[in-house]
């Protein structure tokens, strides 16, 4: 776990793991974008510059999603929100922003909607997949405690991102704490109550720094008793999963190009399987995951899942919904060219 990877000397500005990768997955995704562009004859600087606007503009909309929905953060901090080195940005609003600017650039240019989104699927599914690995470093996105091989034993306590003292970690937070949210009434890791500095009036307790805590509790949260449980590595099965669709995608891309069969080969197909690839992965690997609240939604009888599983759910009869039509509207189409 590396949340902050180093500090740029002379203006200290921290750089953390997570923007990195996310850079190293755009340079990936591009790099495999503008290969499969050549192969469709398109100007491969069209698809550079709408996959950099977008990015530029994700970032952008995943900010202002952020700051709107925890804006009572801001009120009394408005430098804070250009702060993103200290976290905040909503997966939402970034995914709304670049699919408008997507849409706008390519309509402006009078591009192949179809043509290009199929390309940029296969792309988006790769930068998932590094971004994924930039999350494992951080430490957000973490799953339930597990005892299978693989599993990973974050640790307790990290150094704070803008300075070096150690904070409890993402993982060993919530794992001392119950989570109603997730109907959780007891925590995975019971703590004596002098590991805490604070209790509110609902008994949540604030845990001590590093620094405050004696020597014996300082061994026992490092390699102790109360250490941190290992937990499924989920970001990494993220990241797997997302290499392995796009994988999948690339492959079904190449058969809708050279096959002769009319049947699911049509553009826009490629990019409709990836709703239903990533809705079922998303979805599977939340059951997994122990960071998001649990929601109530139609698609169980007494309990719904998490957010993410909702959306999973709309992506996967979205993603069906367009390769039906674009079946429908190809079939038409090579019916009249007849």
């Amino acid at each position: 776990m590396h949340p902050r990877l180093f500090e740029i000397p002379i203006i200290h500005w921290p750089v953390g793991a997570y923007g990195p990768m996310l850079v190293l997955g755009f340079l990936a995704a591009i790099t495999l974008i503008r290969y499969l562009n050549k192969d469709i004859g398109k100007d491969p600087q069209h698809i550079i510059n709408v996959a950099l606007y977008s990015l530029i503009g994700g970032v952008i909309g995943a900010r202002v999603f952020y700051v709107i929905h925890y804006f009572d953060k801001f009120k009394n901090n408005l430098p804070g929100i250009f702060q993103t080195w200290n976290g905040g940005l909503e997966l939402l609003g970034g995914v709304i922003a670049a699919i408008v600017i997507i849409l706008v650039y390519l309509k402006y240019y009078k591009l192949p909607i179809l043509n290009y989104i199929d390309v940029l699927a296969i792309g988006l599914m790769l930068g998932i997949g590094f971004g994924r690995v930039g999350c494992f470093l951080n430490g957000c996105c973490y799953g339930k405690p597990a005892d299978v091989p693989w599993a990973v034993r974050f640790p307790s306590y990290v150094n704070n991102f803008n300075e070096k003292s150690k904070i409890p970690s993402f993982v060993f937070d919530s794992q001392v704490h119950p989570c109603y949210y997730r109907d959780r009434i007891e925590p995975h890791l019971k703590l004596p109550r002098d590991y805490f500095y604070a209790f509110d009036e609902d008994g949540y307790g604030y845990l001590k720094p590093f620094d405050e805590l004696s020597e014996q509790q300082r061994f026992e949260v490092t390699k102790g008793q109360y250490r941190c449980l290992p937990v499924h590595p989920t970001q990494l099965y993220t990241s797997l999963g997302a290499a392995f669709s796009t994988l999948l995608l690339f492959l079904f891309w190449r058969r809708s190009r050279k096959s002769k069969s009319k049947f699911l080969t049509g553009p826009g197909c490629t990019f409709s399987l990836m709703f239903v690839l990533y809705g079922t992965m998303r979805f599977i690997i939340e059951m997994l995951r122990d960071d998001n609240p649990f929601e109530y939604g139609w698609w169980a009888i007494y309990k719904g899942g998490t957010v993410s599983q909702n959306i999973s759910i709309y992506m996967i009869i979205i993603g069906v919904a367009f390769l039906i039509t674009f079946q429908v509207i190809n079939s038409k189409k090579a019916r009249n060219t007849k």
